[in-house]
């Protein structure tokens, strides 16, 4: 939200300039961050998240996923859950999960990072997720992963992860 500010701010600023034939003083803010901002390592562009299993009631869910890839500020993927013994709620479907570049770097910094996205089953039901990521390091942790299955079920996952690039 912060660049889209300053990237109105500095539209504005030219525009006003090439309006009042004036060259524009150069914006500080717009300079500072330039600055300050390094490129994001491309090691982020895919994660693995091990294989995990909750229990529920009197069964289990186990959720496994292939390795989400970033684009633009998501990671997407597809899952395949599987409820023992109640094997007629087995489900599969696509995972998409935001991270924005600061979520990133914040992760790279060490700090505990929150995250929201969506999974959608195969028959277009979708459910909302959610979780925090907690670093061990620049490149792995731990992921606590909650998804709302219906408006009574959650379920928790915890597992762990592994940036791997490509």
């Amino acid at each position: 939200m912060l660049c889209r500010i300053r990237w109105l701010a500095g539209l504005l600023t030219v525009t006003g300039a090439l309006l009042a034939a004036e060259p524009a003083p150069p914006s500080a803010a717009s300079a500072d961050a330039a600055v300050t901002v390094p490129p994001l390592n491309p090691r982020y562009r895919r994660v693995e998240v091990a294989p995990t299993k909750t229990s529920i009631y009197i069964g289990t869910v186990s959720l496994a996923l292939p390795p989400l890839e970033r684009r633009r500020d998501e990671y997407t993927t597809t899952y395949e859950a599987k409820v023992f013994p109640f094997f007629f709620y087995n489900e599969t479907g696509r995972l998409w999960i935001e991270c924005s570049d600061e979520q990133l770097r914040r992760l790279e910094r060490g700090e505990r990072v929150a995250f929201q996205g969506r999974a959608q089953r195969a028959n277009g039901r979708e459910h909302r997720v959610e979780g925090t990521v907690t670093p061990t390091d620049a490149a792995s942790g731990r992921v606590k992963v909650r998804v709302f299955a219906t408006m009574s079920v959650e379920l928790i996952f915890n597992t762990t992860y592994h940036f791997t690039g490509r």
